[in-house]
């Protein structure tokens, strides 16, 4: 009997655990950096890949922050079911109503829309999945993963479009004894 439980013990030593909370690639794009025009819609991708278990269901997340220092704040939610869940500021009918979040591709792949872009807009999005299945009759969490990048908007008035690209321009009132050509005359010999 004692030689029987130590072989079992020793089964049970080899035997491989299951690995919770392993990585999953995830990929946003575009990315690092993304501008987009103030009134546009912009589309960010969220790539999932690495798939521990077959059978799985992903839950995807996106969060947003102002800043890399500001607090992220959950925006929307696709559960395991595939159900789509607003949260905060992001639940209330104007913000609801400018986000999308579909499944571009079953456990592959999910496009996040904001739609008409305000400058409240620009900051960090965050992209976190995590892969959850049926484990003993429970859910288990097998594997997690994230990926990040930054929208900034971008003017649609020419001046202020001039000053996000790093030309500052000078408008100068009609009363001024200069002449345009004197100006630009003056721009071109400082470049």
């Amino acid at each position: 009997m004692r030689l029987l439980a130590l072989a079992a013990a020793a089964l049970l030593a080899r035997a491989p655990a299951p690995e919770v909370c392993a990585a999953l690639n995830v990929t946003v794009s575009p990315g690092p950096v993304v501008d987009y025009l103030e009134g546009e819609n912009a589309t960010l991708l969220c790539h999932v890949s690495q798939k521990r278990r077959k059978d799985s269901l992903l839950a995807v997340r996106w969060f947003f922050a102002h800043s890399s220092d500001s607090q992220e704040a959950l925006m929307v939610k696709m559960t395991k079911l595939r159900m789509v869940q607003y949260y905060g500021n992001f639940s209330r009918s104007a913000k609801r109503r400018r986000l999308r979040l579909l499944e571009e591709q079953r456990g592959a792949l999910y496009r996040l829309s904001v739609l008409t872009l305000q400058p409240s807009d620009q900051g960090h999005y965050v992209c976190r999945v995590q892969e959850i299945s049926r484990h003993r009759n429970k859910w288990t969490a097998w594997s997690n993963g994230s990926s990040a990048t930054e929208m900034r908007g971008v003017s649609s008035h020419p001046v202020e479009r001039g000053a996000f690209l790093g030309i500052s321009l000078v408008i100068l009132p009609h009363s001024l004894p200069f002449t345009t050509d004197l100006i630009m005359a003056s721009f071109l010999q400082s470049s």
